[in-house]
């Protein structure tokens, strides 16, 4: 049962569903997503280091620090996860879970600011030497198994984007609607990591052929171009979560739908949301219901709609719910 409360609306109905741990699944589903991520990325860096000490690439040292700053980047994601499970307060009574949202913009601004501002820099600097690097072939060893770790984390997040995605639904749209920034933001940041492969190659592989240093350090500012256009982007969808962005249109519809076809209704007003987690949503509306209710229909009808809205979207965990019919009338029963 939920909580009565008398407004200047009417009677206002708080209900707020108990502790649910269905999404515990999807918690560890991604967490194991970033933790294949980190692996991959530690272990790239670290060669792409040696590689760029030994060669003194400037596309490849520019891989280095974005491998780098993947790798803080995930562990950022896996503070926000553990962070966002957090209960609810009296501080923070909605729950924690816009956490992840808070950590996910925070990574947005590394990969801009660490990844594409030191990638950016060395290139330019290294337009001005030129020196081309030396003895190419571990570069081309070093990108090889980066390309081979970076596209099984790739996969990974990848395959897990697709159990999520809708029949009809591209995965850019998906992404785009997806109220989880982890998942996507490793596909992002992996997608980003093996085209900066690609560039790093080309940049290493002109320089050998040509002789011209410039291709390897235009190589390294187009790495840091990339993950700028990458950091704008993460920015940009982590900013409309994180100030209150709504569920989805499709929720949305559906719980309208719900609430219509109640017998006890007679019309919906607002109906508000907004995504408190990913796995969280609020619910705030004002239902006109049918004249002539008593209290106890009143409550059985709302406990019905509580019920089938609980069952068809459990995500949506805070139902506030306002009977706006009740606004200057007597709460006892029919009016004559």
């Amino acid at each position: 049962m939920g909580e009565y409360q008398l407004t200047s609306g009417g009677l206002s109905r708080r209900h707020v569903l108990p502790g649910i741990d269905a999404h515990e699944a999807d918690v560890d589903s991604t967490k194991r997503v970033v933790y294949a991520a980190i692996a991959a990325n530690v272990g790239i860096a670290i060669s792409k280091y040696v590689a760029a000490a030994f060669t003194g690439s400037s596309a490849m040292l520019a891989e280095a620090f974005h491998s780098t700053v993947d790798s803080g980047n995930e562990l950022l994601l896996l503070v926000g996860i553990k962070r966002s499970q957090k209960p609810a307060d009296r501080v923070h009574p909605f729950g924690h879970g816009k956490e992840i949202y808070f950590w996910s913009l925070l990574v947005a601004i590394l990969i801009f600011g660490i990844g594409g501002g030191f990638s950016t820099y060395e290139g330019i600097i290294r337009l001005a030497n030129h020196e081309p690097p030396s003895d190419p072939k571990w570069n081309y060893v070093v990108l090889a198994v980066a390309f081979a770790l970076e596209s099984y984390s790739w996969w990974i997040s990848l395959k897990e984007l697709r159990e999520k995605q809708g029949p009809d639904e591209s995965l850019w749209r998906h992404i785009r609607r997806s109220k989880d920034p982890t998942v996507f933001t490793v596909f992002v940041e992996d997608t980003g990591a093996l085209i900066g492969i690609a560039f790093a190659f080309l940049g290493i592989l002109l320089t050998q052929i040509t002789g011209n240093p410039a291709y390897d350090a235009v190589a390294s500012i187009a790495i840091g171009m990339l993950l700028a256009t990458i950091a704008l982007f993460l920015a940009a969808e982590s900013r409309d979560l994180l100030i209150g962005e709504t569920a989805s249109p499709e929720q949305i519809e559906q719980v309208r739908g719900i609430i219509t076809s109640e017998p006890g209704v007679d019309q919906v007003g607002e109906l508000l949301t907004m995504q408190l987690g990913p796995d969280q949503v609020l619910l705030n509306v004002e239902i006109m219901f049918r004249r002539g209710l008593t209290v106890q229909e009143l409550e059985s009808t709302i406990d019905n709609l509580e019920r089938r809205i609980r069952e068809c979207e459990p995500s949506i965990r805070r139902i506030f719910i306002e009977a706006e019919s009740l606004r200057g009338r007597a709460l006892a029963g029919p009016t004559h």
